[in-house]
């Protein structure tokens, strides 16, 4: 399936076309039904009806799996860097080929508007390429000593890498973020979302033979697979994108053998509105920030919104007129679709509980909060752009992550007690802030506790620029240089000249 569309209209006809034939665990470069018999089923959220179902991995198929990427690593590892490289442009080259295809599977399977998830398969290809680009950057360096010996380091890759993500860009993050452990030399073994693995397996089918065999593999299944690869003792690194509390459970069991970690965590980002900011792109930036097209599953989603009084009540109004031109629910796999449904139907009751718990904090309901009315969407776990004024820190959504459609408004005229609010949450994944004055967006970004801050923008990633989180949103950096040295370690070198 191209790229080209030809039509704009719904595409669901043709995902049984696009999914992937072979639905089963897949290591040394073949496909396996696994060992058990108990099953996964995953569901098309806008509809509710079942796609697939799957095998579930038990302790078996994963050491089968970890197996296949062992044997596979010594010779991967002497693999030539840029014959390495090779092989990521030709999976970048391949993805390309297969955008829509992917795209559609993944509207299908977790719920994102297929015209928007195209972008993902860019995201994706540009990601392999650039850590195809850095292969030859994985240096060490020399020590002067001064006693007659030459001392230096060298970088080695570390062994099997385990790469577990979430449901919010499945293929996405299948295809990019295997790039930076590949390009340094190690074998990597996949846990997809149970949510929405589809993707992934018909990614495995396009990727066939461009890979040596076990240097790619993946385990289906849910928390217990995902624990059971990540407390494997042939399993040198674990590099997760999920929540703080997936965060720890992945900490706790690779703590007997000590791996090397990389995480990605929740967010509960701050968007800070200055009286001073462009009005209108502040009040797009507002809008696009909360990430209303993936229906606020985001990590970096700027849920959190706070507006100077001087401005709050037109900046309230206007945001939420732009909410209403710009974002309506409607089926993911129809290329109008501006915003999809929610991933599963736990998370959509537990978006729904946030919503109450909102108003009977106090909190005023300024657009959204329910299941839209189009009786073409009732099956599906859709719920509207939802935005929330007079929100206080103390109140369930101004604390915890919601992953889904929820902006919180606050109000402020006094920055100590602003920057005190926005700093008062364990996380600190991104924020953004809007102003005129650069000394003010300096200091405001000097103050901030986040990984990642933008100054009039929001959302952007920029290939490169190390992506990562404070406190407990998180531990190392992505997208980067970073990235890849985090997929190796330092040996040191002594040599005597005498």
């Amino acid at each position: 399936m191209s790229t080209v569309i030809n039509n704009g209209g719904d595409l669901s006809p043709q995902v049984n076309e696009a999914l992937p034939k072979h639905l089963s665990h897949y290591w040394g470069g073949a496909w396996h039904p696994g060992s058990s018999t108990e099953r996964l089923q995953t569901v098309n959220p806008s509809t509710g009806e079942k796609l697939a179902e799957l095998p579930l991995a038990v302790a078996e198929d994963v050491d089968a799996a970890v197996a296949a990427a062992s044997a596979a690593f010594p010779l991967w590892a002497k693999t030539p860097p840029l014959q390495r490289a090779k092989c990521l442009r030709e999976a970048a080259a391949r993805i390309r080929t297969h955008a829509l295809s992917l795209a559609l599977i993944d509207a299908a399977d977790c719920g994102n508007p297929v015209k928007e998830l195209i972008a993902d398969a860019e995201i994706a290809a540009t990601q392999l390429e650039y850590f195809a680009g850095l292969v030859l950057e994985i240096k060490g360096e020399t020590i002067p000593t001064g006693d007659g010996s030459l001392n230096y380091t060298v970088r080695e890759p570390l062994g099997v890498v385990a790469r577990i993500f979430p449901f919010n860009h499945p293929f996405m993050f299948a295809a990019g973020k295997i790039a930076a452990p590949l390009a340094a030399g190690n074998t990597v073994v996949i846990k997809p979302p149970e949510q929405a693995p589809l993707s992934t397996l018909r990614l495995l089918e396009l990727l066939e033979g461009v890979f040596p065999r076990g240097v790619l593999n993946c385990v289906l299944g849910g928390r217990d697979t995902g624990a059971m690869l990540t407390a494997h003792p042939d399993v040198a690194a674990v590099a997760l994108i999920g929540s703080v509390p997936a965060g720890k459970a992945v900490w706790r069991a690779s703590a007997d053998t000590m791996k090397k970690m990389l995480l990605e965590l929740g967010g509960k980002n701050a968007m800070i509105i200055y009286p001073d900011a462009d009005f209108e792109r502040a009040v797009e930036g507002a809008v696009r920030g909360m990430n209303f097209t993936w229906c606020g599953q985001s990590c970096g989603s700027t849920s959190r919104l706070f507006v100077h009084e001087s401005l709050h009540d037109r900046f309230v109004d206007a945001m939420v007129k732009r909410i209403g031109q710009v974002h309506r629910p409607g089926l993911a796999t129809d290329l109008r679709t501006t915003m999809g449904a929610i991933v599963s139907q736990t998370q959509y009751q537990r978006t729904l509980d946030f919503i109450a718990s909102a108003q009977s904090e106090g909190a005023k309901l300024a657009c959204g909060g329910a299941h839209p009315t189009d009786a073409h969407l009732a099956n599906g776990w859709f719920i509207e752009p939802t935005v929330f004024t007079e929100v206080h820190g103390d109140m369930r959504i101004a604390r915890e992550e919601i992953f889904g459609p929820v902006l919180s408004v606050f109000r402020w005229n006094d920055e100590e007690e602003l920057i005190s609010v926005v700093n008062g949450t364990e996380l600190g994944l991104t924020a953004s802030i809007w102003t005129r004055d650069l000394l003010t967006a300096h200091r405001a970004a000097a103050r901030v506790q986040a990984g990642y801050v933008w100054i009039n923008n929001c959302s952007a990633h920029f290939i490169g620029a190390p992506f990562g989180g404070f406190k407990q949103s998180g531990l190392g950096r992505e997208e980067s240089k970073e990235e890849l040295l985090e997929f190796t370690q330092i040996k040191n070198i002594n040599l005597s000249m005498f």
